[in-house]
């Protein structure tokens, strides 16, 4: 008796294992002759978990690359978060159809031909994606810092994943394609700290009184508003000029964006002074000599 019920749940097993087995397998064929695709009820359960798998998957390694961003910053990154998504879905999808045994051969050879032409038309566009990624990572650029930009001095104001912008000296926005600031040589005035060293040139007549005129110039600096006292301006003797005497005062400030507006203040103190002390700014001389013709002299 044993045996026979045994026997008796081992049909009632397979019975059940062949309905379902029969309920997966139940489908229809797209296409005709050998290309021909059998979608079937178990294969679409199969991409279903494959999809929702990935996604959880997806979601998780998103909190883990932006768990220590700013919300500001993890908005920017919501557009290459898609694009990824899109990408990786395409590939768990054609995983799973090649898993179960449909030929994507066709599939796999019309999307390579796609991408790699997505990829020629869009470099750029991907370059400076990446060149923002890397800035949002590694904060190479904040919004604050003042920077050259092909001659150009602008105050950046906002970072996008792809452009950053700034608003130059003279009220001007500018838009930065973010590869450059990974591809090009970039001077950043205040990425180590707010504080830079600026100077002012000028050239004073042979003969000037140098301990006076650096004294002048000493007396500016501590007089200008805007100038650090530390680190103390300081004056330097550059060079003995064509036409002058060249000195330059170097000086410290926090406001390098503004330095063109304090330079020309201090140009002017600098002009009153000299005036006042009787100092010589000379303007370039040049010796011209004439020499005559020798057979026009004898005439």
């Amino acid at each position: 008796m044993q045996k026979e019920g045994g026997e008796i749940k081992e049909i009632i097993k397979e019975d059940i294992w062949g309905s379902i087995k029969e309920f997966l397998n139940t489908g229809f064929h797209l296409g005709e002759g050998e290309k021909s695709i059998h979608l079937t009820i178990g294969l679409l359960l199969l991409l279903v978990v494959s999809v929702v798998v990935t996604k959880f998957l997806l979601q998780w390694l998103r909190h883990l690359l932006t768990r220590k961003m700013e919300r500001e910053d993890k908005q920017k990154f919501s557009s290459v978060f898609k694009f990824i998504n899109y990408v990786i879905y395409l590939v768990v999808v054609l995983v799973t159809f090649s898993a179960a045994g449909i030929d994507i051969t066709l599939v796999i050879t019309a999307s390579a031909v796609f991408f790699v032409g997505l990829g020629l038309a869009l470099q750029e566009l991907f370059k400076d994606v990446l060149g923002g990624i890397f800035i949002i990572i590694d904060k190479s650029l904040q919004v604050g810092d003042v920077v050259d930009v092909d001659g150009k001095v602008g105050k950046i104001f906002e970072i996008k994943l792809r452009t950053t912008r700034a608003i130059t000296r003279d009220d001007k926005i500018i838009i930065i394609p973010n590869h450059k600031f990974i591809s090009d040589i970039m001077y950043n005035y205040t990425q180590n700290h707010k504080t830079t060293r600026e100077s002012v040139t000028v050239g004073v007549a042979y003969g000037s009184d140098v301990a006076l005129v650096t004294q002048i110039l000493e007396e500016v600096a501590a007089e200008q508003r805007q100038v650090l006292k530390t680190p103390k301006p300081f004056v330097l003797f550059d060079d003995f000029g064509d036409s002058a005497l060249l000195f330059s005062l170097n000086f410290y400030t926090n406001d390098s964006f503004g330095d063109p507006k304090i330079k020309s203040e201090m140009r002017y103190k600098i002009d009153a002074r000299f005036r006042e002390n009787k100092v010589t700014i000379p303007f370039p001389q040049r010796d011209v000599h004439i020499f005559q013709n020798q057979k026009h002299q004898e005439k």
